[in-house]
């Protein structure tokens, strides 16, 4: 089991991937070889398929800024939860959508299960209707 103090800096380095440019270094440090999205977006549940994910998320808003709304770490179970919201320019098409041209935000909310210092699942759900 992870410890709280852990938990919290494992949550807040990852969403600080989130902004523009990506430091895929830190990425690979946090997720582990054997990570699991269980929201996989209609990709696959793999930490390359997420990787391709995120870098999609930067390359569709060059300019994102992602912050950290609420945080609420479970012990016991080596979970973390972040309720996020970001905004950036919808560059290039997201999803399927646009691209706009419009400062947009995203909101979201994550888990994340931590095993020996990684990321080793992610569960996510985001509003991306301010695309439409």
């Amino acid at each position: 089991m992870s410890d709280r103090a852990e938990l919290e800096s494992i949550a807040w380095q990852w969403i600080s991937l989130w902004c523009v440019p990506v430091d895929w270094g830190l990425f690979d440090r946090l997720h582990a070889d054997d990570f699991e999205d269980c929201s996989p977006a209609e990709r696959d549940s793999t930490k390359e398929a997420f990787a391709d994910g995120l870098a999609d998320l930067v390359a569709a808003f060059p300019d994102l800024e992602t912050r950290v709304d609420d945080l609420v770490i479970d012990q016991p179970a080596s979970k973390v939860a972040v309720r996020w919201s970001a905004a950036g320019t919808h560059h290039q098409a997201f999803l399927g959508i646009g691209p706009t041209g419009r400062k947009t935000l995203i909101t979201g909310i994550e888990i994340i299960e931590v095993r020996d210092g990684k990321i080793v699942r992610r569960w996510g759900e985001w509003d991306i209707s301010a695309l439409r």
